[in-house]
């Protein structure tokens, strides 16, 4: 008998900066582990700004120094069945959190939360922080940096 799988989709606005960099992180960590036919991870926008385009070249370019590629990802938008098909949703950032709750069916909202909230508050208070959004401003090494953090803090207890 075959453990279904765990079904993460991780959220930011166009899906070409943190979630794809989230998702990139989860399948990395979950490959290291060697459990990678556990899980199914994939990411989304709450925009479709960026539909059908790879992830920032500067996200691809700090995920690369970590060995990690994204080169291959697609953003695409969210849509209704990602709310039943996923068990975690996990928002980057509050706005986006919101924007998920608003397009969330009610009986589906319990699968939403902000990636920063699996971090304990005895190493960072992050609970209902976001993540920085970097695409004006850069910072993309120290979002690989928050994010690889709160991915470890999130598998611990689903492996």
């Amino acid at each position: 008998m075959s453990k279904e799988k765990t079904k993460i989709l991780c959220v930011c606005m166009g899906n070409i900066c943190r979630s794809p960099t989230a998702e990139g992180l989860l399948k990395y960590q979950v490959k290291k582990r060697g459990v990678e036919d556990l899980f199914e991870i994939d990411s989304a926008g709450t925009h479709a700004y960026h539909t059908g385009e790879p992830p920032d070249s500067r996200a691809q370019i700090a995920a690369k120094k970590q060995g990690i590629d994204l080169s291959q990802q697609r953003a695409r938008q969210v849509d209704e069945a990602d709310f039943y098909h996923f068990d975690f949703i996990l928002a980057m950032d509050s706005s986006n959190l919101a924007d998920l709750h608003e397009i969330c069916p009610k009986n589906m909202q319990h699968k939403l939360s902000l990636i920063l909230d699996n971090v304990p508050n005895n190493i960072a208070n992050n609970q209902g922080q976001s993540v920085p959004d970097p695409y004006f401003n850069g910072g993309f090494d120290n979002i690989v940096d928050i994010v690889n953090n709160a991915v470890k803090h999130f598998l611990r207890d689903k492996i």
